[in-house]
């Protein structure tokens, strides 16, 4: 898996100050995506023990809140693989601190209806995810007074609620 960008403090994509991971790789290709250069898989650098330990010490602090995950497309399969063992260790070494993520993918339809059924990963990296932004960004929907989220269409969605009641529990911006 490459990467794109590590942010040590990022505070728009999610609560608080966080660390932030933008993934290289996206299929999803949306019309007036802020990231383009992501959606190569290619892009960027390897990301190896050396940035997923980097990040181990950057979410360290106790004024940081959490990771978020962003690309890219970070539930792409080659993605889920590359980014598994950080969220372990993340929620082994932090569980205080919660993990926020941004997909294209619908969480219902297609991460749990689809991928859930295909790739094992799919439904570990979610046990792990406290808050997740679906839906792909759509230009014609695009509003920039929406809180942590780039169009109208996307949901931010609290996952480990949604995968306890099997219903879609949206957050509802604490």
């Amino acid at each position: 898996m490459n990467y794109a960008d590590i942010k040590q403090y990022d505070v728009a994509n999610g609560l608080g100050v966080r660390v932030s991971i933008f993934v290289s790789g996206c299929t999803h290709h949306c019309k007036g995506c802020f990231n383009e250069a992501t959606w190569d898989f290619n892009f960027g650098q390897p990301f190896t023990q050396k940035e997923e330990d980097a990040i181990i010490d950057y979410l360290a602090p106790s004024y940081v809140s959490g990771l978020s995950l962003l690309g890219g497309e970070p539930f792409e399969p080659v993605n889920q693989m590359g980014l598994l063992p950080l969220l372990r260790r993340v929620k082994e070494l932090y569980p205080e601190k919660d993990i926020w993520c941004y997909t294209g993918y619908l969480f219902d339809e297609d991460l749990i209806g689809k991928m859930s059924h295909k790739y094992d990963e799919t439904m570990e990296m979610l046990s792990y995810i406290d808050i997740l932004v679906d839906g792909p960004f759509v230009l014609e929907k695009k509003n920039l007074k929406l809180r942590f989220r780039g169009s109208e269409n996307q949901r931010i969605i609290r996952v480990q609620e949604s995968l306890k009641t099997g219903k879609v529990v949206l957050w509802d911006g604490e």
